[in-house]
């Protein structure tokens, strides 16, 4: 099929009108159904939005590849659009999307449309190709860029094949002796990224004088399969995929595995590691096809890869926790304020989401320790989780719990911990398999990591936590403003843990010894406790680019949790990047908890956050305090936080 009859003429937007990502979705399904290619609008637009949610398709240089294959598309096509001011589309490089190439693919499809969409999107890793285009101001004038470069490619791989057919069989001379790698890509819908990174890798090993072999596993199938002779004599093996893929085939082998985009970003960087033979040797396990699987010897940055996916496991089954338990809380505020603390709708309100929040820690752990174990390590992280939150008096006198942290701790143990257990009972008889499962996983790891938890976590956290307590009722009163400054920022360090609920219990402590009076230290803590989750929320709506969409989207509820003193609500973002999220947090925290001290802000309640501003002394003060301290945080990790990596 001539790409030509995918670009049609009558589909083209010279001049999109859309000033924003929804917009120029919008604008191009609509163009789309008006012109027929496409029966249900609503639903191809759902698909369209559905792989943007899996990670963005603004792919750098200004251009954009939305897509989706599904039964409304009566006819594959491609939609060209063309942006002059440019459309902010959450881009991996954080530019804004010139170019525009909505690609709809019948759930039919053939290989002659799934091809000639395959070739399209190699053609455009051709930087000069781009340029052009940028500057074509009619669709005759793209139809004739389109088709030269397709010419151009066809025969450039024409006289490949030529030289490939007519070369004599190799022998030891320099020829002979240039390096040789194989590469496999894959993304979810394997219609685009899949053949432009296929194009990227193929196009910089000819420049670096680098024989490649790519596998494309696309919609399509799999094309230019490796065979073992392939994978044999190769140097090492990338992995340029963001679905599963194939795996055992590389045991023995340097392999370096990485999502799509870099395939089509980093191709260079891609194939000079895998001279270098960087990559960790893959063992494969005799049964996982898994892309996201690893061999026994890691490298530091390969072990950080699955800490970090992990984590991500653990923190996405967590989050409807978090949003659920913390809108409902803000809402009983509010009863709170209207009905009163004794109303039926506030306690109900006030349960309910302190029911979904007293699972947070549990299923973090639980979704960690399956990630890392597999199903047999759910249940002895859930139940070090649970321990986590509890105060544990054990023979070490652990009075408080150790909380998100020790959560954290408990789901990494309990996974690592049923990894050993397998590689421990692996030499048992296959007759006796079925009590693994059923007796000693449960069994003996509920024993381990209760132990561990009752013993270790525990205690470890509650002694931090009381010699935090010591510390500040040592300190008194002498300077308020550095008392301040310390139960803010600690309210930041674990956002609900030991830390955190040290500074809060010091700041109850004064509140009711004082008859409920004094609520200097309450201010303080609570204007600290708002600022994760508003940080986190300004960030990810001021700087985009930094946050993938679904954190982009769980940043949008922060701003009701931050206003409501819903800390728990930064948990997620913390658990995922701790450094940069709880740096920025404890440093807007602190400054806000001593101008709160500044100004004098009494707060004679013990939460409701903003909605406590109406009992406060002053208002203006704690706005003052709350904005500052927000701004300054959302701004540090606004900067601070590296570009999102998404595929």
């Amino acid at each position: 099929m001539d790409i030509r009859e995918l670009l049609r003429d009558d589909i083209m937007i010279m001049d999109m009108k859309a000033t924003t990502k929804a917009g120029a979705i919008d604008e191009m399904v609509n163009k789309y159904a008006a012109s027929g290619i496409i029966t249900d609008a609503k639903l191809y637009k759902q698909d369209i939005l559905r792989r943007e949610d899996e990670s963005t398709t603004g792919i750098g240089d200004g251009i954009a590849m939305p897509h989706a294959k599904d039964k409304a598309v009566t006819k594959a096509a491609v939609l060209f659009a063309k942006s002059e001011a440019g459309v902010e589309y959450n881009s991996l490089d954080g530019q804004p999307v010139h170019l525009f190439f909505m690609i709809a693919a019948p759930e039919g499809a053939d290989n002659t449309h799934l091809a000639a969409l395959s070739a399209l999107s190699s053609l455009l890793i051709n930087p000069d190709l781009v340029a052009q285009l940028r500057k074509a101001e009619t669709p005759d004038e793209v139809q004739r860029l389109f088709a030269a470069a397709q010419e151009a490619k066809d025969a450039k791989e024409a006289a490949e094949e030529a030289r490939a057919a007519a070369a004599p069989v190799a022998t030891d001379t320099s020829a002979a002796q240039k390096p040789y790698i194989v590469a496999v890509t894959a993304c979810p819908t394997g219609i685009a990224h899949t053949y432009m990174a296929e194009s990227a890798l193929k196009e910089t090993a000819e420049k670096m004088g680098v024989d490649i072999k790519v596998e494309t596993n696309g919609s399509e199938g799999v094309k230019h399969q490796l065979s073992a002779s392939d994978i044999s004599r190769a140097v090492g093996v990338i992995i340029a995929a963001d679905k599963k893929v194939e795996m055992n085939r590389f045991a023995g082998k340097h392999l370096i595995n990485r999502p799509v985009i870099d395939g089509i970003k980093k191709p260079e960087e891609l194939i000079q590691s895998t001279l270098n033979e960087e990559g960790p040797i893959f063992a494969g396990d005799g049964a996982s096809s898994s892309a996201s699987a690893a061999g026994d010897e890691e490298t530091k940055k390969g072990l950080w890869q699955h800490i970090y996916q992990d984590l991500m496991n653990g923190v996405s089954n967590m989050l409807p926790f978090v949003v659920g338990g913390g809108i409902i809380m803000a809402i009983s505020f509010i009863f709170e304020q209207v009905a009163g603390k004794g109303s039926m709708w506030f306690t109900f309100t006030n349960n309910l989401g302190n029911y979904a929040f007293s699972f947070l820690v549990p299923v973090l752990a639980a979704y960690i320790a399956m990630s890392i174990g597999d199903r047999p390590a759910l249940m002895p992280g859930f139940v070090g989780g649970w321990m986590a939150t509890l105060a544990t008096a054990s023979v070490v006198k652990a009075a408080n719990p150790s909380g998100f942290l020790g959560g954290l701790v408990a789901g990494f143990i309990a996974g690592w911990m049923v990894v050993g257990l397998k590689k421990l009972f692996k030499g048992m008889p296959k007759s006796l398999d079925g009590m693994k499962t059923i007796l000693i996983y449960p069994v003996v790891g509920l024993a381990i990591i209760g132990l561990i938890m009752f013993f270790v976590v525990n205690p470890i956290f509650a002694a931090i936590n009381g010699a935090l307590i010591n510390f500040l009722e040592g300190m008194g009163t002498g300077n308020a403003i550095l008392v301040g400054i310390i139960l803010a920022g600690m309210m930041s360090i674990d956002m609900g843990g030991p830390f955190n609920k040290a500074a809060y219990t010091f700041a109850i402590g004064v509140f009711s010894a004082s008859g409920y009076k004094d609520g200097r230290w309450m201010a303080a803590v609570m204007v600290g406790g708002m600022i994760p989750p508003l940080a986190i929320a300004l960030a990810s709506t001021f700087f985009p680019s930094k946050f993938t969409a679904s954190e982009r989207q769980s940043g949008l509820s922060n701003y009701v949790l931050g206003l409501t003193f819903i800390t728990e609500g930064a948990i997620p973002f913390a658990a995922t990047d701790p450094v940069h999220v709880i740096g920025s947090s404890v440093i807007g925290s602190a400054i806000a908890g001593g101008l709160t001290q500044l100004f004098h802000v009494n707060v004679p309640a013990p939460h409701g956050g903003i909605v406590a501003l109406a009992l406060t002394n002053q208002k203006l003060g704690f706005l003052v305090s709350l904005v500052v301290g927000a701004i300054v945080a959302g701004l540090i990790l606004g900067f601070w936080r590296p570009k999102a990596k998404e595929a």
